[in-house]
């Protein structure tokens, strides 16, 4: 931290405190705040401000801010909604820095405008305001707790041999849950805050704070709404630098949730695939349920550098491995092959029967030789091709269970690479002496394999990120991209700008008479198809607009006809632009390439199955627009029909690298031509040769 106190800083460790809205009455909430500073021995200076005059012990309350002295650290405000905004007003005028605002009643209720005003009068008042509609914050180094729930005494932690971490939270209940879970596993948890609906300080402010903090060693988030993007985005990547992990979960992924969200905290559901794209790119660990967000916040709370390979598991089950390998391809967390040097290093300690793969068996062997854990732990943990470990066991008698832990404890000690030790058995009693041995050794323990090969997953995914996050792709303007049309443009104008970028498309011309059509086909060579073209007609196909497979000129003439027919039909009155007369396509995998410009989370990408077929399937994957070509190829290897570009049916693979290539051009297209909002080449015709893209829709604005 610098030397000058930030506005923040003086919000999360004040040296003085005024509580404004005091009442006398027993019960209230500023009674329960000053309970709650004086219980955990506040040292600092404590002033109450109410409506009437009068005495609470030896400390007196004033009626006016003109009676406070100048540049108190924090207001805690315990008004109604309607109070606040001139609260906060007088805050400002004695130089308040920072201020407590628990009153629900602004957005969260569609009082926008009282929000607004709020937000207004702690900006003109340098006031900065956490809330409203928040539960307030605990900060364990002080023993400071700004909460009217309930008093209570804190106890005050030390940075020790555990990390800490810091909370942030949209609920204050969850913080209570997540602190609860984290305190029970040696993870301090120095601070918890509850942001509500932000009208002043938000993530991005807290987040800062915490990468700066020496005392901090991961950030934990419940979010339900990220109000301000580019700044979290930004704030994200600077942890990510630091080597400090953001864990986060956000509800919202299906239209209950986004509703619940809406009336829980005023929050306006944006698009949650772009936002998860975007997020993960910046280096948070994204999770999906709340025994994920625990689990995984240990794992990386003790092991900061996420590993990039996937998990070694070991095990004394056959059986096991055929479940784990399952439950890894649900999870998409690869098991990597044993290098062959660990294999030959493994077999001869191993039964003759014993295979030395990942998973890997130790089969019963263990029981007669238990520093066999040990030593099969050593040996995977040393393995270049693995990035962690979980080791899956059963424990056994009391002196087995010792003797399996001692092993681990020892594997551990030469090793930097994450380690969870399920040992199964559900809620069968385990030593005291195991459990103190493991504490004592900061071994991370769990009674379930699942959770932990799902905290695993989401710490390879999070290594993953990071590490494509480095290998991203300054943005370079397309060459001869200029001034971009206005909004929609037909296919035969999406299909110029394509072809400035360097992505091929099917030979082609622009007819505006049947005479000229059949001259192209001539030219281009039959067999042809016919498209009509307008910005107007974006779907070309339900409109009648495509007739295709034209032989020669008489059929290309009847054609052109019926084309003309079917669209005056469709949409009476339209102008064509013309009729884009394009050879026939080879056969092919037909695959779609897409981008869009989301107006708070920035552009992505996204490339997947296309055709007829991708609104069926939805069979594609949302990436960020700096990924380089390979990582796009490791993408499309995710699709669930990723056979279909290896080669499917008797037809030869795809050209992955020209796939990967459009991606990345459209891509740099968002990135450095702001006025595209919206791509859509589909579908893009994958072949062992090339691509060629069929179809393009471009939409500026």
């Amino acid at each position: 931290m610098s030397a000058v106190r930030t506005p923040i800083e003086r919000l999360l460790r004040p040296r003085s405190i005024v509580i404004v809205g005091f009442s006398p009455r027993p019960g209230t909430a500023g009674q329960t705040i000053l309970e709650n500073l004086t219980l955990n021995d506040f040292g600092g200076p404590i002033h109450l401000l109410g409506r009437t005059a009068g005495m609470v012990g030896e400390r007196p309350i004033v009626t006016d801010f003109a009676e406070l002295p100048d540049g108190i650290d924090l207001a805690i405000l315990t008004l109604p909604a309607n109070g606040v905004v001139a609260a906060i007003e007088g805050c400002g005028k004695r130089g308040v820095a920072s201020a407590v605002v628990f009153a629900a009643g602004f957005a969260e209720m569609g009082e926008h405008a009282l929000q607004a005003d709020l937000a207004r009068a702690a900006r003109d008042g340098g006031v900065a305001i956490l809330g409203p509609n928040c539960l307030g914050y605990t900060n364990s180094l002080d023993a400071i707790r700004v909460n009217f729930a309930g008093a209570a005494k804190i106890p005050r932690i030390v940075k020790g041999r555990d990390p800490m971490v810091a909370i942030i939270s949209h609920s204050g209940g969850l913080v209570s849950h997540a602190r609860s879970a984290l305190e029970a596993r040696d993870i301090g948890v120095n601070h918890s805050v509850s942001t509500g609906n932000e009208a002043g300080l938000g993530l991005a402010d807290f987040i800062d704070y915490f990468v700066d903090d020496p005392q901090t060693d991961a950030v934990v988030l419940y979010v339900e709404q990220v109000r301000d993007p580019q700044s979290f985005l930004a704030s994200a990547r600077r942890a990510a630098a630091a080597g400090k992990p953001i864990l986060m979960m956000h509800p919202g992924r299906g239209a209950r949730a986004q509703a619940a969200v809406q009336s829980h905290t005023g929050a306006l559901a944006g698009d949650y695939v772009v936002m998860r794209a975007q997020v993960a790119h910046a280096g948070v660990a994204l999770v999906d349920t709340l025994d994920e967000l625990i689990d995984t916040a240990e794992l990386l709370a003790r092991y900061p550098t996420p590993p990039t390979r996937g998990p070694a598991i070991l095990t004394f089950s056959g059986a096991y491995c055929a479940i784990a390998n399952d439950f890894c391809d649900d999870l998409g967390l690869d098991l990597p092959p044993l290098a062959p040097e660990t294999a030959a290093h493994l077999r001869p300690r191993l039964p003759s029967f014993a295979n030395t793969r990942n998973p890997l068996d130790l089969t019963t062997q263990p029981v007669f030789e238990p520093d066999l854990v040990g030593f099969g732990a050593t040996a995977l943990l040393s393995d270049p091709n693995l990035g962690s470990l979980v080791i899956s066991i059963t424990t056994g008698t009391p002196r087995h269970a010792m003797a399996y832990l001692e092993g681990v404890i020892g594997a551990i000690a030469h090793s930097d690479r994450p380690v969870i030790f399920s040992a199964l058995g559900d809620r069968a009693p385990l030593p005291d002496s195991f459990n103190s041995l493991a504490r004592e050794n900061r071994v991370i323990m769990s009674r379930s394999v699942d959770r932990s090969l799902r905290a695993m997953a989401n710490a390879t995914r999070q290594g993953r990120a990071l590490a494509r996050a480095r290998r991203a792709v300054a943005p370079v303007r397309p060459d001869g991209i200029g001034a971009m049309p206005k909004g929609t443009l037909a296919e035969w104008q999406g299909k110029e700008v394509l072809a400035r970028m360097g992505i091929a498309t099917p030979a082609h011309e622009l007819a505006t008479d049947v005479d000229a059509a059949i001259a192209a086909a001539t030219r281009i060579g039959f067999p042809v198809a016919l498209k009509a073209q307008s910005a107007d007609l974006a779907h070309k196909t339900e409109a009648g607009g495509v007739m295709l497979a034209l032989r020669d000129a008489e059929a290309l003439r009847e054609a052109w006809a019926r084309l003309a027919d079917n669209v005056a039909r469709h949409s009476p009155g339209l102008v064509l632009d013309g009729v884009l007369v394009e050879a026939m396509a080879p056969r092919g995998v037909e695959l779609v390439v897409g981008a869009r410009r989301d107006p708070l989370w920035g552009p992505v990408t996204l490339v997947g199955i296309g055709g007829v077929a991708i609104e069926a399937l939805g069979d594609v994957r949302l990436l960020p627009c700096d990924l380089a070509e390979a990582d796009i190829i490791e993408e499309l290897g995710r699709l669930r029909a990723a056979k279909m570009l290896g080669g499917f049916r008797g037809m030869k693979p795809v050209d992955l690298a020209a796939v990967a290539r459009v991606v990345a051009r459209v891509g740099q297209l968002m990135l450095t031509v702001p006025e595209v909002v919206e791509v859509d080449i589909n579908p893009l015709l994958a072949t062992a040769d090339g691509v060629l893209a069929l179809d393009a829709l471009i939409v500026t604005g």
